[in-house]
């Protein structure tokens, strides 16, 4: 089973194609993101794929053509790009979270707390003229 972050993985490889923002777009959608489960998103992405895949599902299509086709073709070119770039950005999300989880938690200590704050003090410095 493919990860949530590997479809976004896989969804960011499609969008950094050297074929038109709009094809990129909507191949990322139906080939990584369309069967994704919402459920299945870390918590502080999940607004941000719900606002994507609604301007992704938001126009209604011509005969012929899928909600996907429909709603990239009435985008323009700043809001396909705008739209692939959230996408980016929920992936570099998710492996910030992904690295963080996977850290782990050894605190290292780089001095003794029981040192007195004299251990620290600077000797004064004596000027002979």
């Amino acid at each position: 089973m493919v990860s949530a972050r590997e479809c976004f993985h896989f969804a960011t490889l499609e969008l950094v194609r050297s074929t038109p923002i709009k094809q990129r777009l909507i191949s990322a959608y139906r080939r990584h993101l369309a069967a994704l489960p919402e459920d299945q998103l870390p918590s502080d992405v999940r607004e941000s794929f719900g606002q994507v895949m609604r301007s992704l599902r938001g126009v209604q299509p011509l005969r012929g053509e899928d909600a996907v086709a429909a709603s990239v073709r009435k985008m323009s070119n700043q809001e396909a790009d705008d739209c692939a770039a959230l996408i980016v950005e929920m992936y570099g999300l998710m492996c910030r979270d992904h690295v963080v989880s996977n850290r782990p938690s050894t605190v290292v200590q780089l001095h003794s707390v029981e040192c007195a704050p004299v251990e620290y003090e600077a000797p004064a410095l004596i000027v002979n003229s």
